[in-house]
């Protein structure tokens, strides 16, 4: 399930026609996760303290009445600790976890409670851009007062990605809703039990990387020289293609027939298109790759070793 809605006030009530509920099919555990969950807790936090704090607010009114509820995140993790890579076309989903802890009379299992956690960049009162996930978030009771979940952020590059920019660090934040009884199309957030909890954890969002290799001539008489060429390419998030990756260095490796170890032989610095070209003598069979280390914006690349046959 994929929504992105975006929350609108009407009338001093906010319109969620494109929230969705779970359904009894998904009452096991399963939230609903869209952004728009994250629109209605920032909304029903600006209502009850523009200025309050934003890290696992607490209030001491019923689980059922407006206001914060008594409920925390904690523990949050995101692709296992690796960064979240996307590339131009494909949609890159990564698992996140993360433990709710709760007052015992907040029912995090109600039909009408709803959990979401999210990303973005910027500043939280105005993000330059927020990914969520796209499907619903699943917990499991760890006691009667935490539990332990399990979802997904997903980046669908041509409607998430506003740039190169969203290149960068990113966090972590989670939000809590609980409707209490009210109409989900109709609700005002002055209504609503909320929770909202910044700095959850972070995780750098980085441009898929690509690197070919090309060696020749193949055959090539012993002593001759082989001349190594590869392109080393990025997505750019701006036209949705590869480009070169411009004046980096990309380190030319060697593997003997027969051996399973690559050894660097030399270091060669990409040109203004991405490209590498360099040259070496043809002394045994084996194979030839340039390897990119990567960079906080850019992932790393290997190519696959080309076999060069010397005679």
């Amino acid at each position: 399930m994929r929504i992105r809605a975006t929350v609108a006030a009407v009338s001093g009530a906010l319109a969620l026609s494109a929230l969705a509920l779970p359904s009894a099919a998904q009452a096991d555990g399963a939230h609903g996760s869209t952004g728009s969950i994250a629109e209605l807790a920032r909304a029903a936090h600006s209502a009850a303290a523009p200025s309050g704090a934003k890290t696992g607010a607490r209030s001491a009114a019923s689980a059922d009445e407006p206001g914060p509820l008594d409920l925390t995140f904690s523990k949050f993790t995101i692709n296992g600790g690796k960064p979240l890579v996307v590339g131009t076309t494909y949609t890159k989903r990564v698992p996140t976890t993360f433990t709710v802890t709760h007052a015992a009379d907040v029912d995090i299992f109600a039909d009408d409670f709803m959990l979401e956690v999210g990303l973005y960049r910027g500043s939280f009162d105005n993000p330059a851009n927020e990914f969520y996930g796209d499907d619903f978030p699943v917990c499991k009771k760890a006691s009667a007062t935490v539990a332990t979940c399990k979802a997904n952020i997903a980046v669908y590059p041509e409607f998430d990605l506003l740039g190169n920019a969203d290149a960068t660090k990113w966090k972590a934040v989670g939000y809590a809703v609980a409707l209490n009884g009210h109409d989900p199309d109709d609700v005002d957030p002055g209504d609503i039990g909320f929770a909202v909890q910044d700095n959850l954890g972070t995780t750098l969002v980085q441009r898929a990387s690509k690197q070919t290799v090309n060696a020749s001539p193949e055959p090539v008489k012993k002593g001759k020289t082989i001349t190594v060429t590869g392109w080393l390419s990025r997505a750019n998030w701006d036209d949705f293609k590869y480009h070169g990756y411009t004046s980096q260095s990309v380190k030319l490796q060697f593997r003997k027939k027969g051996s399973s170890t690559y050894t660097t032989v030399k270091t060669v610095k990409t040109n203004n298109k991405g490209d590498a070209k360099t040259t070496v003598k043809a002394t045994v069979d084996g194979y030839w790759r340039y390897s990119f280390a990567g960079t906080s914006t850019t992932p790393a690349a290997t190519a696959t070793g080309d076999y060069v046959d010397v005679k």
